[in-house]
């Protein structure tokens, strides 16, 4: 037998290879976490699982801390742990809820709970949750508006759109939170402000788990469907694991079962959903490297800057797309241009004699060689645009870090973010090349 080819090198060899994956490192020590955890056990909840631990790449999160097997529960949160709309209203601010007309949303509920008990300080029978909860967040609606600008196109207008949405926000609810002055000393305005209730939004936003919705007389019609689960929301996300989550009604606890297998000292992650990473950003804050959900978005304007302007029927084309809802999600994958992308390329590119058979572009027909081939090549010139694109404003994003040190975090997140698009742009050109060989 060959050396290094019997079954003790194998093993070897694989104990090597997982001893050389990162680490976490282990915060059960730290005083936050110990806090924590005795908050916890007074309120019924006790695991052996999991540990508080912060790992390479990902930061902190929850560590195994036995070999987790296929279907088994990671976590299970009692209702007593949970903070909700219930938690609000049987609170020192329920009375206030009651009697404001319109009622408060459930949002701004657990907003203005949020914002009291972290101004509260040690008097907050919350304080060990507040604690580990982050200091700031690095969703777009929290970035400075030179950073914005470095963003995609698209994600840049919805973080616009996020921006306004949280100002209006803040500005329709400061009579409700004038009505609370007898319950502070100080003003109001100096403990509800702005960049406070950004905070309360943020950690909802991006830290709530789902509940079956509930309506509350106090509270507006808007869903009641979000919760903060203390130490459950340290599980980071990834989109290669599917787990299942639900409220258990029986046990009155949030329950999480793995699908997959974890050994021991391995990060456990969930899954928020199957969101690209524009969407992750946007909502989260964060980018997902390697992630197969992650695409790179092709706006009206894009689609049609490498068709001929002398085409007549260009218009009709347009309005044929829109109708059928192939104007947008157009998009470049791992796999290359999208299935919607390449439709929707293939009838703009109908020749005029071939108009007619538009129907059977939607249903997927191939009219011609030439049309596919010319669809192809479109596609191609799209996806170069792209690349250069990208890499000019990775180029701009480095600039800057060499220029605004104070921001170096935000353009790190930015720069992460257009990496993994031209990650999928140069894989989807090698793809269109192999698909363009066929007709050569």
């Amino acid at each position: 037998m060959q050396k290094g080819k019997g079954r003790t090198s194998r093993i070897r060899r694989r104990k090597l290879c997982r001893s050389s994956e990162p680490r976490g490192v282990n915060e059960s020590h730290k005083s936050e976490f110990i806090e924590l955890r005795k908050w916890l056990k007074a309120r019924k909840f006790q695991d052996s699982n999991l540990a508080p631990a912060c790992f390479p790449g990902t930061g902190r999160g929850l560590m195994s801390q036995t070999s987790l097997q296929e279907g088994q529960m990671i976590i299970s949160l009692p209702e007593s742990c949970l903070l909700t709309t219930d938690t609000v209203i049987q609170s020192y601010l329920g009375a206030y809820l009651t009697k404001w007309k319109p009622p408060p949303s459930p949002l701004l509920a657990l907003c203005t709970f949020l914002v009291s008990e972290k101004h509260a300080g040690d008097r907050s029978l919350w304080k060990p949750y507040l604690e580990i909860l982050p200091k700031a967040y690095t969703c777009p609606v929290c970035l400075e508006p030179e950073v914005v600008n470095l963003l995609p196109k698209s994600l840049k207008a919805k973080a616009e759109e996020q921006r306004a949405h949280v100002q209006e926000f803040f500005a329709s609810s400061r009579d409700f939170f004038s009505s609370l002055q007898p319950l502070f000393v100080e003003a109001v305005d100096s403990i509800f402000s702005y960049s406070a209730l950004l905070w309360a939004w943020c950690t909802v936003n991006t830290r709530a788990v789902y509940l079956r919705p509930r309506q509350r007389e106090c509270l507006s019609a808007e869903p009641d469907t979000c919760a903060l689960a203390p130490y459950l929301d340290l599980l980071n996300h990834s989109p290669h694991v599917q787990v299942k989550a639900a409220f258990n009604e029986e046990t009155h606890s949030y329950e999480i079962r793995t699908t997959s297998r974890w050994r021991k000292h391995e990060e456990v992650f969930i899954c928020y959903g199957p969101h690209d990473n524009q969407r992750l950003f946007l909502e989260y804050g964060f980018v997902s490297v390697h992630n197969p959900h992650a695409c790179v978005y092709v706006s009206r304007e894009i689609l049609v800057k490498y068709l001929p302007s002398r085409d007549k029927q260009m218009d009709k084309k347009i309005s044929i797309l829109k109708d059928h809802g192939y104007i947008e999600n157009l998009t470049f994958g791992w796999d290359g241009p999208s299935w919607r992308l390449l439709t929707a390329l293939k009838l703009l590119c109908l020749e005029a004699e071939k108009f007619t058979c538009w129907k059977k572009v939607l249903l997927g027909e191939v009219i011609s060689d030439t049309n596919e081939k010319t669809s192809l090549d479109i596609a191609q010139k799209i996806c170069y645009y792209f690349i250069e694109e990208t890499n000019a404003m990775l180029q701009k994003v480095s600039h800057m870090k060499d220029e605004k040190e104070a921001l170096i975090n935000q353009l790190t997140l930015v720069e992460s973010l257009w990496m993994e698009e031209l990650k999928i742009l140069r894989a989807s050109a090698e793809t269109l090349h192999s698909l363009q060989t066929a007709f050569t």
